[in-house]
């Protein structure tokens, strides 16, 4: 399948525009990354799959693209944002241990996935799970399942890789699951959101080098792609999303979380429709 039309023959202005755009969604994503530890990829999913499609991209291959493209911005995200919370001491090193395995192994899987999961399918994960993410976030109390973790040491392997699975099927960090996961089972919500940003970067590469397998000799996607992964996207918004993380970190320190929380479900509440109405 090839382009409709090649991308390189729109106008210097279009093109302008398209890349603040981009630039924005860096900023948004990367201080979400750090603010709430929900990952950027909440933001760059949706914000790259309309983009994309403003190019003619087919919608099979835009979903592929959206997810890939913002597993790898989320690399250098996870690692801004990660060593942001390790200054204040919130990443959880004996979690990440138990956790850590798991949740790379479930990002693999996700990765390989992407060979057979379709464009429609992959937008349903992310609106489905989106909207679960934004009812638990409009929730006023914190759902509390255990006064603390499982002591099975099988039962967290399983839950961090189902944590892993998703998260690289829906292109995003693993805060969005882990932190009200962890929630739930009496974890420090500092501690959680630190620890989540070191799990975004276990999900993200070995998500990316799946994407990347699974989108090898895929004809009708953008130029200068590598597999599923848009570097053009992914050059301009990962540098601004590594800036910003840190910021977000500290206004975490600093500012109304419910608040924040709130007017975040909300644009994750519209955003997930669109996906699922797409």
């Amino acid at each position: 399948m090839n382009l409709p039309f090649d991308p390189t023959t729109l106008d210097s202005v279009t093109l302008a525009i398209l890349a603040a755009g981009m630039v924005v969604t860096g900023m948004i994503s990367g201080t979400l990354a750090g603010l709430l530890g929900v990952g950027g990829g909440i933001v760059i999913v949706p914000v790259l799959f309309w983009v994309l499609q403003t190019f003619k991209i087919a919608p099979e291959y835009a979903s592929h693209l959206a997810v890939a493209t913002s597993l790898a911005t989320i690399i250098p995200t996870s690692i801004s944002s990660m060593r942001a919370h390790n200054k204040r001491g919130t990443v959880d090193r004996d979690l990440l241990k138990l956790w850590g395995p798991a949740v790379i192994v479930g990002a693999v899987i996700g990765g390989a996935l992407a060979k057979v999961v379709s464009g429609d399918s992959l937008r349903s994960i992310f609106g489905v799970v989106g909207l679960l993410v934004a009812i638990n976030m409009m929730i006023p109390k914190t759902l509390v399942i255990s006064e603390h973790l499982p002591s099975s040491n099988w039962i967290n392997r399983v839950i961090a890789g189902v944590i892993g699975i998703i998260s690289s099927l829906m292109g995003i960090g693993g805060g969005t699951l882990s932190v009200p996961t962890l929630s739930a089972f009496s974890f420090p919500v500092h501690r959680a959101v630190g620890t989540a940003s070191a799990m975004g970067l276990m999900i993200a590469i070995p998500g990316v080098i799946g994407f990347i397998y699974a989108g090898l000799g895929v004809e009708g996607l953008p130029p200068a792609s590598l597999g599923f992964v848009s570097i053009p996207a992914a050059l301009i918004i990962s540098p601004v999303s590594y800036l910003f993380a840190p910021q977000g970190a500290k206004l975490a320190h600093a500012l109304n979380q419910r608040v924040l929380k709130l007017v975040f479900a909300l644009f994750l509440s519209v955003t997930a429709a669109r996906m699922l109405l797409a």
